[in-house]
């Protein structure tokens, strides 16, 4: 079992920066691939960024550039750095965590961001 409990969302304008926080507890020792996901309403939720235990990282392509995830495998927990925030940013952000010996992924309950023009 793996429990995840994101932070740091909130309200900002275009142009400035947030940093969003997911702290893992439980079997994060289990923990594979940590990632952000985000949903805007009326949308599918999206892959935004991942990274693995390795440090391997990957990006959506809109994000490429300004925003920059980390971990810090030792306490399970995985960080999102989003700089020069764009109205279209605005979502709930998720935390997801795989673990992929057992087939298995948790999420996290969510953040809202919110950027104004």
């Amino acid at each position: 079992q793996v429990q995840l409990v994101e932070s740091g969302g909130g309200l900002v304008q275009a142009g400035g920066s947030l940093r969003l926080s997911c702290a893992a507890s439980g079997s994060i020792a289990s923990i594979s691939i940590m990632g952000w996901y985000r949903q805007a309403p009326g949308k599918q939720r999206e892959l935004v960024a991942g990274i693995t235990r390795s440090g391997n990282t990957n990006y959506k392509d809109s994000v490429k550039g300004r925003f920059t995830i980390s971990r810090d495998s030792t306490i399970g927990t995985v960080y999102l750095q989003m700089n020069s925030l764009k109205p279209e940013d605005t979502a709930v952000y998720y935390c997801k965590a795989d673990l992929l010996p057992y087939g298995i992924n948790y999420w996290g309950k969510g953040t809202l961001v919110t950027v104004s023009s």
